[in-house]
């Protein structure tokens, strides 16, 4: 059922109160709180503004999308200074926790703000909220902060703004968990010609030193025919690249009441016309099928480049790790993808100094930086997190011995890095152009399959447009070219 069909049964039907069932209930109260925010607009004798913040990864990037489609159907306008905002919301971070302390800082700014605009809100939502050590603490100290709401409620947002603009008090929603999913909400895409498309929410791995499952909860697949009927959506809207996202994307619909693999549901993607690109993240290597392999190996549509995060080359401590693979079956698995797609770009995150970690250990972790020569890598030093099973491990590795390895390992997925991406100057790649270079307007700026950058000349109508670009020199992380 189209948008605008569901907003006017939502009504129509349901005059003395809100429908029993998603998402027409949604916009029975997106219709309210439009209401609500009109009245608010002619008393500030302007229109209302928001700004979205977000922290953290993709999956967040794509829920901030889907916040800031409801917060323009009840009537804000985009304002690109949130102190200047009138609806201002985090949609948070919680992996490590020095995130959190960053929420904590900008929150106190904003309260100086808010006491300066009586049409101030302030929301909070994401994994950070899920833990309840942070709700206390907001409840007791940030007693300004308007709207509270976790990972699992996010398509009730207009419900909550308007919960509280009918009361003077602080609005909480935070749900442990959920097997909910709400379809054909408003979402605001932050580029007209690429997509995320949630595939799944949660995971079920509990790596020991990752706070996700907690906060973001156990594994469940959308239905198929609601991500395909998402992904033509995108398609008839001119989206030409979508990037299919869950926390373990090889364990899709194992949770389906009819089973099917991520390699069938690609598979599905791929015949949608006007969809020329597939990305997808992020892989998780125990889980990496050779039925994916084979679906890789053939498709023309999935794009040349696969993030397959490795953690630690040392067996001994994957195994701490709870990852569930060793360093040779890791290894093994990097040959069978390659074998089958030969110009695949690999990339990989990596953790230095986990508990009990030895030199011996990271030199395991150089070899396979070595075998594999990754394109690039994300490098991070491990940090406790408190709720994890790490953070409890002995053996915590000394700072300055960990701020060592971190350096060498830098310095060799570097080295290896711009050679290995060298390998394609002088070559003509089809090149998605995404936007006007930042730092030379002469310049457009686009994306390889491989996931490279390439700056060269060229009009902003090129934007969304899939051309061919000569590579005429690599500047170690992308490529100068020129349209062919």
């Amino acid at each position: 059922m189209a948008e605008n069909e569901k907003w006017n049964r939502a009504f129509s039907e349901n005059v003395d109160g809100p429908p029993a069932h998603e998402p027409e209930r949604q916009y029975y109260f997106i219709e309210k709180a439009r209401g609500y925010i009109e009245e608010a607009s002619a008393r500030a004798g302007r229109p209302l503004t928001f700004h979205v913040t977000t922290f953290g990864c993709q999956m967040n990037a794509r829920d901030s999308e889907k916040l800031e489609g409801i917060l323009k159907k009840v009537g804000y306008v985009e304002e690109p200074d949130e102190e200047k905002a009138d609806f201002v919301i985090y949609n948070t971070c919680t992996v490590r926790e020095n995130a959190n302390q960053r929420v904590y800082g900008r929150l106190g700014q904003l309260g100086h703000a808010k006491k300066s605009n009586p049409h101030m809100m302030i929301a909070l939502c994401g994994c950070m909220m899920q833990e309840p050590q942070v709700v206390e603490k907001l409840k007791k100290s940030y007693h300004f902060v308007d709207i509270i709401f976790g990972t699992h409620n996010i398509y009730k947002f207009a419900e909550l703004i308007a919960a509280r603009m009918e009361s003077d008090r602080m609005v909480i929603d935070i749900w442990k968990d959920t097997d909910k999913i709400v379809e054909d909400l408003p979402v605001a895409r932050k580029y007209p010609f690429k997509s995320g498309v949630n595939i799944m929410f949660g995971c079920n791995n509990f790596c020991s030193y990752c706070i996700v499952p907690y906060v973001r909860g156990r594994e469940r697949s959308r239905d198929p025919k609601a991500i395909i009927r998402e992904v033509e959506r995108l398609a008839a809207d001119g989206v030409v690249e979508v990037m299919l996202l869950g926390q373990n994307v090889n364990s899709y619909g194992k949770t389906l009441e009819h089973p099917m693999t991520f390699a069938r549901l690609l598979e599905e993607v791929e015949k949608v016309e006007g969809i020329e690109r597939i990305r997808f993240m992020t892989s998780h290597p125990k889980d990496l099928s050779d039925e994916l392999i084979e679906v890789m190996g053939r498709s023309g549509k999935i794009c040349r480049h696969l993030h397959l995060p490795v953690q630690s080359g040392s067996s001994r401590i994957l195994q701490k790790m709870n990852r569930r693979y060793t360093k040779e079956q890791y290894l093994a698995l990097v040959e069978k993808i390659r074998a089958a797609v030969p110009d695949i770009s690999l990339t990989t995150d990596i953790i230095v100094g986990f508990p009990g970690e030895t030199e011996e250990d990271f030199q395991e972790t150089l070899d396979v930086v070595r075998k594999v020569r990754y394109d690039s890598a994300f490098t991070f030093i491990y940090s406790k997190r408190t709720g994890t099973p790490a953070a409890a491990m002995e053996e915590q590795v000394p700072q300055d011995v960990v701020k060592d390895r971190f350096d060498r390992l830098l310095k060799e997925v570097q080295e290896i890095a711009s050679e290995v991406c060298a390998v394609h100057q002088g070559t003509v790649q089809e090149v998605l152009v995404e936007s006007v270079n930042d730092h030379d307007p002469s310049l457009m700026t686009g994306r390889m399959s491989n996931n490279l950058l390439v700056h060269f000349p060229g009009e902003e109508a090129l934007t969304g447009k899939l051309v061919q670009v000569r590579l005429d020199e690599c500047r170690g992380f992308y490529y100068l070219g020129h349209m062919v």
